[in-house]
């Protein structure tokens, strides 16, 4: 069955949710580890209003150390298999754990490293017609957070997205099928990260829907005072995210998905007539 364009499968704004299954993810790490809980916590985002799940086997955060294809591939597939029919996207840098998620019905591939962490990727995203996700990271997880620099941060994220989106293009995947994603908390400072949100428009510019997971991410505990925060509380998640949504995002990646569902339902109200 041929895919819409992901403008029509993700409206503005739509929400992903994180199902992580992972023993050391920043926020809910071991939470869902075991794959009941996982499934079952998939099955409420939606119920929340997700209009997509997001699962991940292997821990992003900053300082996480990488796991191998068999272990990341333990970790999910039993719980792909469960949602076999349901909205989900793997959160995955690897080829063969993208593969084999892609086969068992998952229509969207969230990488960390924008196609470039396996040389495999971009065949497999390509020959699977899948949707992906292009996300900005500044070296890797276990490295990104030493002492990020960038001259003008949103201009050198917006001219590597462009980079990538034009490779991933010229490497077989519809230019329609592609959303970008500035990855928030990948290798920048707290002013970096509110920078591209401030001007998240530079990055909708580009002419593909843009994705942002700024959800319980320590820019905002520290935001708020606490400077060895890890994580940030809801209901700065959910600032950040009405701003973001109304400052051009498509998709929202959030843990808290009920409380972003009823915050941009009513952020929509108030912008819907004002909004090009």
């Amino acid at each position: 069955m041929r895919r819409p364009p992901i403008e029509q499968r993700f409206p503005r704004p739509s929400l992903m949710g994180v199902v992580n299954v992972t023993p050391d993810s920043f926020s809910d790490g071991g939470a869902f580890l075991e794959p009941a809980a996982a499934v079952a916590r998939a099955r409420r985002l939606l119920a929340d209003g997700a209009a997509i799940v997001d699962v991940g086997g292997e821990s992003t955060r900053p300082g996480s150390q990488g796991v191998p294809p068999d272990e990341e591939l333990r970790r999910v597939v039993p719980v792909l298999e469960e949602l076999a029919g349901l909205p989900v996207s793997i959160d995955t840098a690897k080829a063969e754990v993208a593969r084999r998620a892609l086969a068992l019905g998952v229509e969207l591939v969230n990488d960390v490293t924008a196609l470039r962490g396996d040389p495999g990727m971009l065949e497999v995203v390509a020959e699977a017609d899948a949707y992906v996700c292009l996300v900005h990271m500044r070296g890797e997880p276990r490295t990104m957070q030493d002492d990020p620099r960038y001259a003008d941060v949103v201009s050198e994220v917006a001219a590597f997205l462009e980079e990538q989106l034009a490779f991933a293009v010229a490497g077989g995947v519809r230019e329609d099928r592609i959303c970008l994603d500035p990855g928030i908390g990948f290798g920048k400072t707290v002013e970096h990260n509110f920078q591209l949100v401030r001007r998240l428009d530079e990055l909708v510019a580009l002419g593909r829907p843009v994705a942002v997971g700024f959800s319980r991410k320590r820019s905002l505990g520290r935001l708020l005072g606490d400077p060895g925060a890890t994580t940030g509380t809801v209901a700065a998640s959910v600032g950040v995210a009405v701003a973001a949504y109304a400052r051009g995002a498509t998709v929202l990646r959030v843990h808290d998905v009920r409380e972003h569902a009823e915050a941009l339902t009513a952020a929509r109200a108030v912008f819907e007539d004002a909004l090009p």
